[in-house]
């Protein structure tokens, strides 16, 4: 572990929070503990802390705004990195193209990119997490992905070390990138975007907006991750790719509970939780979901959000 001798080396704009807990840093508000959690500012702070953890041989992860962790009641027993920029998104314009720093909140992204007129990122609007998180799961709604606007990332990887790669190169797919089986880091990203007609793309937001209110439950009212699982593609048992929620409500899971984690009641596919949840309560509800699908459908579900820890 980081010895005394070792926090000095740190850079100097990291803050350092010892046995941090970490359901004060997922959306589901669950989970144990980890040894130490450094939060780095920028992505220059990120690359340095890992390179020094990494030349020390002291296992550590990134994490964002940790929108789609599920931490273990037990915790980690490695160093957490965190790179969220909860209030100073970083962007810089170059013509019809934005490059976005990977700790830029996603939203942030798409409320900044229509107020200079620079693209439609509407679809993005109201999902949380990060850009990072987003490029690394291909993030997207209403049929749009944000992987297809990806021209090329920076990257860091486990041994600290950055490079420059293309948009091309990520392998995007549905809800997934090479990145989820590399475990590459987005630094920063260049986007290429369209130019819009503002009002319109104004309108859209608010749109899309209103629709997340009257469907989602808002996580810092309600904690959850969004949806539980991926929706289902055209090779299992549907003809085409349909809502996970459709399923689940069709194999009678929509009013499933275990302990203090229960279905939202707008959406079969969202899990909130009460104060008294534990992590293994809401990972005991997605094993109940995926078999009542299992028997009801005759496929599995695959989960959306991350496991992390000991289940």
């Amino acid at each position: 572990m980081i010895d005394e001798i070792l926090l000095t080396k740190l850079p100097t704009q990291v803050s350092v929070v010892p046995g941090a807990r970490l359901s004060d840093y997922t959306t589901f508000q669950l989970g144990g503990s980890c040894p130490m959690l450094i939060e780095c500012p920028d992505g220059d702070a990120l690359v340095q802390t890992a390179a020094l953890l990494a030349d020390e041989g002291i296992d550590f992860m990134v994490m964002g705004q940790g929108s789609n962790l599920l931490v273990s009641d037990s915790g980690v027993d490695f160093v957490v990195l965190r790179y969220c920029a909860e209030d100073q998104p970083d962007l810089r314009f170059e013509g019809d193209s934005v490059r976005v720093s990977g700790n830029t909140l996603l939203d942030d992204l798409a409320r900044l990119t229509l107020e200079r007129g620079v693209g439609d990122l509407s679809y993005c609007s109201g999902i949380p997490g990060t850009v990072g998180g987003a490029i690394a799961g291909n993030a997207g709604a209403f049929g749009r992905q944000i992987g297809d606007g990806v021209e090329s990332v920076q990257l860091l990887d486990a041994s600290g070390t950055r490079h420059e790669v293309p948009g091309a190169e990520l392998g995007f797919e549905y809800r997934s990138s090479i990145l989820k089986q590399t475990g590459g880091v987005v630094l920063s990203a260049l986007l290429r975007l369209q130019s819009g007609d503002i009002p319109t793309m104004t309108a859209e937001r608010e749109r899309i907006l209103e629709l997340r209110r009257s469907k989602h439950p808002d996580w810092r009212v309600m904690p959850c991750a969004g949806s539980v699982f991926r929706n289902i593609e055209p090779t299992s048992a549907a003809d085409r790719r349909q809502a996970a929620g459709w399923f689940l409500e069709e194999a009678g899971a929509k009013d499933f509970c275990v302990g203090g984690a229960h279905l939202f009641d707008k959406h079969a596919n969202i899990i909130v939780t009460t104060p008294e949840a534990t992590a293994r309560d809401v990972f005991d509800l997605t094993e109940k979901m995926i078999a009542a699908v299992q028997e009801k459908f005759g496929f599995g579900l695959v989960r959306e959000i991350k496991l992390l820890g000991d289940f």
